[in-house]
């Protein structure tokens, strides 16, 4: 399938509908073959863990809610002095 740059900033989510349903999209900017968008290949592990982040608190043993200290150091941001 083909579609034009400007095809793919007023239909994006319908091309991204074409891609997961198989379908490779070539897009193309004056004319010419530009970019490919292509379905990812299914992998059998759970590639969130890969991220460095995944995890940093873990060992912390002063944090037993991380979601509660999270949520305390955002209220912090918001609080109207006063």
């Amino acid at each position: 399938m083909h579609s034009t740059a400007k095809e793919l900033r007023f239909h994006t989510k319908e091309l991204l509908d074409s891609v997961s349903r198989g379908e490779e999209v070539i897009i193309t900017l004056r004319g010419k073959p530009y970019a490919k968008l292509v379905p990812l290949k299914k992998s059998g592990k759970n590639t969130g863990t890969t991220n460095e982040l995944f995890g940093m608190w873990k060992e912390r043993k002063d944090l037993e809610n991380v979601g509660e200290y999270v949520r305390r150091m955002r209220r912090e941001r918001f609080r109207v002095p006063g």
